[in-house]
């Protein structure tokens, strides 16, 4: 039997720890969407079917409106969430778009996981108090964190259909802990 080389040797185990390694999360199938709650409490609020297109990935979302309570505020329907210190209610994004992602660009599937909240005690829709949740992918699927949006901005359809209304600079971190969901998930 022929010695194996130390560079063929190193290419063998370099490939076999690659292929062993987790992979990243695929963009596939119906996936659970996830509200994680400051308590703790994590609460399953929808679903989202990725589709392959070409080269980019077609997005459903589907939120479980039996997990919601229906507010009428500024003579609008939403669905909300309500919890100890405010109420936070979804808003779809109500313009035509192209309703699909990249590996790289998720920007469409936030725009469809937009939410606002306000105070327990106050009226109307607090448009201004936009929650706009910048995923991530990771190895166990998609993490969100929120960030402050105004969501007045979508009021009229934007210029180009194509290009999503927040962009970086429309949106501001938030301090960790300062919204009762902190974090949203989809896995």
């Amino acid at each position: 039997m022929r010695p194996i080389k130390p560079w063929i040797t190193a290419t063998l185990l370099a490939g076999a720890l690659f292929a062993g390694s987790a992979s990243a999360w695929e963009l596939s199938g119906t996936r659970s969407i996830v509200l994680h709650a400051r308590d703790g409490q994590p609460i399953p609020i929808g679903t989202v079917t990725f589709t392959p297109q070409g080269e980019r990935i077609g997005v459903a979302v589907h939120m479980d409106h039996a997990r919601f309570t229906d507010f009428f505020l500024s003579m609008k329907e939403f669905k909300c969430l309500e919890t100890p210190d405010e109420v936070f209610c979804h808003v779809p994004y109500p313009h035509a778009n192209p309703a699909s992602v990249t590996t790289d660009d998720l920007a469409w599937l936030e725009h469809a996981l937009m939410f606002f909240y306000k105070l327990p005690n106050e009226f109307g829709a607090k448009l201004w108090n936009g929650v706009y949740y910048r995923l991530q992918r990771t190895d166990a699927g998609l993490v969100g964190t929120p960030q402050a949006i105004d969501l007045n901005l979508i009021g009229a359809p934007p210029a180009d259909p194509a290009l999503p209304p927040y962009g970086p600079h429309e949106r501001s971190d938030v301090a960790p802990g300062a919204r009762w969901f902190g974090r949203l998930t989809i896995q």
